[in-house]
């Protein structure tokens, strides 16, 4: 079996090589361990600084094009080069190295498809309240869309079985961490959390500049991820609530004008009669948007089989 640890990377020559260092060279069930590095476009040598510290595989854009993007050509480059199992980490050395073996003991068990590290956010002395309380918030809203009892969404420290890899295809340009559990869970592919202890930080976080837009991105992205994967239900729901409004609006004013107050209260019957049709309009959307879904699930399936045809397995 082939382990394939895989790392982002945005300038990060001064850290790779402690990273590296911490990276096990042998785990109980692991046959072969190799190193990716996805160089995201750095300008201070990452990718030369990689392949002078014996790095297998290297994959280099020339320009950044953010951590979503890199993290999806990671997986493709690690399918290519034979990969069973895909470990995600940072490059900074925020996770331990020695924790590995309990993010793939798991699928080497044949127990999951995909294990997240759970960094026990509370216990992280680094981070503050408000961030810790987000943190926890975040998770939850990620369980209730996805479906899984993920205990740490944000958390970049996982592992994937190649079937899990082959399935997952990431469309936001902000991170995979949310996306990708979103996806999982309406795949219906197990997910499971094992704790692990995380080193202090080497520097600033890069992939937000402040607290509201990270709690921006991270809402934006839940919304259209769940919305992309239960259409008709976010549809559904939207128009519900019109139809609803209005509905209640027209009895109010069937009431009033039995009552022979009607002559003044043409305005609700107006809104009234708007918000029912922008409800309707909304369940056709709904219903339009699940056909899309139903054609996307087709794509996705397409690109898997696609996927294993290129690495030599077979369309199955």
């Amino acid at each position: 079996m082939k382990l394939v640890i895989q790392i982002p990377c945005l300038n990060e020559a001064d850290h790779l090589g402690a990273t590296l260092a911490d990276l096990p060279r042998e785990i109980a069930g692991i046959d072969e361990i190799e190193w990716l590095v996805i160089d995201d476009g750095s300008s201070d040598g990452t990718a030369a600084a990689a392949r002078a510290l014996g790095v297998h595989h290297i994959v280099r854009f020339p320009a950044n094009r953010g951590l979503a993007r890199a993290f999806m050509a990671g997986l493709d480059a690690c399918l290519r080069v034979g990969a069973d199992i895909i470990v995600n980490t940072d490059a900074d050395n925020q996770y331990r190295g020695q924790d590995i073996a309990l993010l793939v003991a798991p699928i080497v068990a044949g127990r999951c498809d995909i294990v997240v590290g759970d960094r026990r956010t509370d216990t992280i002395a680094h981070f503050g309240w408000t961030k810790k309380r987000l943190q926890k918030l975040g998770s939850w809203v990620v369980r209730q869309a996805s479906v899984t009892s993920v205990s740490d969404a944000t958390s970049g420290f996982r592992a994937l079985s190649r079937d899990a890899a082959e399935r997952l295809v990431v469309t936001s340009d902000f991170s995979y961490t949310l996306e990708t559990l979103i996806q999982a869970g309406h795949n219906r592919l197990s997910v499971e959390s094992v704790p692990i202890g995380t080193n202090g930080p080497t520097r600033p976080s890069r992939l937000f500049r402040s607290i509201p837009e990270y709690v921006w991105e991270s809402g934006s992205t839940i919304l259209r991820i769940y919305a992309l994967h239960r259409p008709l239900r976010v549809f559904l729901g939207i128009g519900a609530i019109l139809f609803t409004g209005g509905f209640v609006l027209g009895l109010r004013f069937l009431v009033m004008y039995l009552m022979g107050h009607g002559s003044g209260m043409v305005q609700s019957l107006i809104l009234a009669a708007i918000l029912m049709l922008m409800g309707f309009q909304a369940g056709l959307v709904g219903l339009l948007a699940d056909l899309v879904a139903a054609n996307r699930r087709l794509l996705e399936d397409t690109v898997r089989r696609l996927k294993r045809i290129e690495a030599g397995e077979g369309p199955g």
